[in-house]
Parts: C-alpha cells; sequence; structure tokens
C-alpha cells in the first residue's frame, strides 16, 4: 500500500494508494524529535502527485516550527489526500487512510485540515487510535480546532496592532482573505471587538453571506491582499505573499490562520523593506494543534486555554528580536523554532504517544 520516498530534510516521506477506495495520499514526517509528527489531513483536487508531494513537505515542516513554538511535545508531520475525480466513498476512503496512519506505528498524529471534517476523523478512528480532533468528551478538550485557532489570532492580532498601530482593535480595518470554517470565526470576533471589516472568499457566495452578516465590505478575491486597511488576514491557502502582492499591499500588518502565506524566504524580506509587519503564520495559527494536543494527551480546555496564553507573549518575544536585530520576524522565528528542535534531547519512539 505504502511507498516510501526520499526527500532532503525530511525523516520519513510515503505514498499511500489503495485502488479499492481510491486512496492516493502523502504523509511527511518532518521531525519526530519532540515526539510524534503531528499534523492534520488535508483532502485536495491536486494538479499533479508532485504538486501533492511539494504541499506535503512544505507543509510538515512548517508543522515541526509550529509545534515547536507552541511548546507541546510533538514533532512535524502532514497528509494531503488527492480528491479522487467525480463521486467516490468518502468513508472507505477515510478508512483507507486510517490503515495508512496505522502502519506508521505512532510515528504520525494526524487530524482534520482544510477539506476535513470532525465525521471524517471518525472514520480514521475505527481503524487507529493516532487521531485526533474527534468529537468533544466532557470535560475534555477536543471538537473542531478551527475556533481555536480563530482565537489565536486573534488574540496575536490584538498584540501586533498594539505594537504597529499603538491602539486597540475597536475601528480598525480588517481585511480577510477567506471566510471557511477559521476565518469566519476571526471575522466574527473581530466584528464583536468593533473592527471594521472587509472580506473574500473563492465562494461568492459565503463572502456574501458574511459581507451582510457582519456589515463588512465584499471584494473581489484577486484585490483582497490590496485593499487599503490597516491588517491582512491570509485565511485560505498558502503562497498568497509574493513579490506582485507585496508591492501592492497597502495594510501596516500581515496577520492571518493560512499556513505558508510567504511564497519564498525572500518574501519576508520584502515585507520588512515595506514596512509591514509580520506576524509569522505558524506562531499564531498554532490554536488548532494546541487543541489537538490536549485532547490526545487526555487534557481539559482549561490546559487548552493556558498554552493558549502563552501565544501572544512568543509574538512579542518574535516581535523584540527582530527589531533588535533589524530583520524580519520571520527569520528570528524560524531561527527559534530550529533551536527549540535541536536542543531537546531526542524523544525515545515508545515514550511519545499516549495510549
Amino acid at each position: 500500500m505504502g511507498q516510501r520516498m526520499n526527500h532532503a530534510g525530511h525523516e520519513h516521506v510515503e505514498l499511500f494508494e489503495d485502488p479499492k477506495s481510491r486512496l492516493r495520499a502523502v504523509v511527511a514526517l518532518h521531525s519526530t524529535r519532540l515526539g510524534p509528527a503531528a499534523g492534520g489531513c488535508r483532502l485536495w483536487a491536486y494538479a499533479s502527485a508532485e504538486g501533492a508531494v511539494a504541499d506535503a513537505l512544505r507543509l510538515s515542516r512548517g508543522m515541526s516550527y509550529k509545534n515547536a513554538m507552541a511548546g507541546l511535545p510533538l514533532g512535524g508531520g502532514k497528509a494531503v489526500i488527492m480528491r479522487p475525480e467525480g463521486p467516490f466513498d468518502r468513508a472507505a476512503l477515510f478508512r483507507a487512510f486510517g490503515d495508512a496512519v496505522e502502519s506508521l506505528q505512532g510515528r504520525y498524529l494526524t487530524a482534520e485540515d482544510v477539506g476535513t471534517s470532525i465525521p471524517d476523523m471518525e472514520v480514521v478512528r475505527s481503524r487507529t487510535r493516532f487521531v485526533a480532533g474527534l468529537s468533544a468528551k466532557p470535560g475534555l478538550a477536543g471538537g473542531d480546532p478551527s475556533p481555536w485557532t480563530a482565537l489565536g489570532v486573534f488574540n496575536c492580532m490584538k498584540l501586533a496592532v498594539e505594537r504597529r498601530l499603538g491602539r486597540g482593535l475597536d475601528g480598525v480595518s480588517v481585511a480577510i482573505q477567506g471566510v471557511g470554517h477559521v476565518g469566519l470565526i476571526l471575522a466574527r470576533l473581530l466584528h464583536k471587538e468593533g473592527a471594521k471589516l472587509v472580506v473574500a472568499d473563492a465562494d461568492w457566495d459565503r463572502a456574501r453571506g458574511v459581507a451582510a452578516e457582519l456589515d463588512a465590505t465584499l471584494l473581489d478575491p484577486s484585490a483582497i491582499l490590496a485593499a487599503e486597511v490597516d491588517v491582512v488576514a491570509p485565511c485560505a491557502l498558502g503562497g498568497v505573499l509574493d513579490e506582485r502582492s507585496i508591492a501592492a499591499m497597502q495594510a501596516k500588518i500581515v496577520c492571518g490562520a493560512a499556513n505558508n502565506q510567504l511564497a519564498t524566504d525572500a518574501d519576508a524580506e520584502a515585507l520588512l523593506h515595506r514596512d509591514i509587519l509580520y506576524a509569522p503564520d505558524y506562531v499564531v495559527n498554532a490554536g488548532g494543534i494546541i487543541n489537538v494536543t490536549c485532547e490526545f494527551l487526555g487534557e481539559g480546555p482549561d490546559k487548552v486555554e493556558s498554552r493558549m496564553a502563552r501565544m501572544p507573549l512568543r509574538l512579542a518575544c518574535i516581535f523584540d528580536r527582530a527589531e533588535s536585530k533589524k530583520v524580519s520576524p520571520a527569520l528570528v522565528a524560524d531561527d527559534m523554532a530550529r533551536e527549540l528542535i535541536m536542543n531537546t534531547k531526542r524523544v525515545p519512539h515508545d515514550t511519545r504517544v499516549a495510549s
């Protein structure tokens, strides 16, 4: 079922195929130095297998950095499932994916991500215990991690706005690119705080509904990053901050939930040169994986909240170091994450996973 693939910088990359269920999935384990490689499972219509592999590699490295910076006992991994063309048996697909996860013997912990849901993870749970993001049990963390992701971005945005603009969120203009699960919750939190919203989504009807609900301005997705606002919040897919979009940007702050927002490492410097404060994505969007971790460890919502309370403090530290060194916060965050990973004693394999 699985075919090992060699990629420099990653501990383990495997392509799983099951013709009966039509599963074609890539699982990439970037690092298990801090614990099992944890990261969600994405279901997406990739143009090619090469595109799926590239996405898994990029996302899994980001998860290593995210988990390290969040202070979690986890390494970094990611799974991407290539969405079959036409109708398919979703339950069969995720049962086969559960078998793939189980075959890794606890080295990878999965959960939901773009295109997947709690019901999907419940199916995966029927084949392996190495899964989180399940229905919440009384007194324990669990359930949809999206609200926690949105709350973390919201709290970090508060800090970034105070730092860059010297004010609170009331009256601050924020452009949100993507109003799916996380983006919508973030939009509601910001609206409640008095922020003025501009929204866009590839699903025009969804964006229009959010705009009507929250008295927001509606923009075409192609124009959202160049909106005349204080803050841009990328909350869709990654790679949106590139030479062209950064040159057109009018915002003073970028702080959003999307993974891998920078198209290249050089784009972090481009933001710095334009005096746009960048809140590193994997630092501010860690709320979801914090909830997933607490669920897997059998901890309660109070533990989720206490771990999340440290997120703005870490971001403040990153901003301080970046300002003192006159470098991009992205560079500082990467250096801090690598230092945390390399300076931590490797966790023995048999102590990595909860029972």
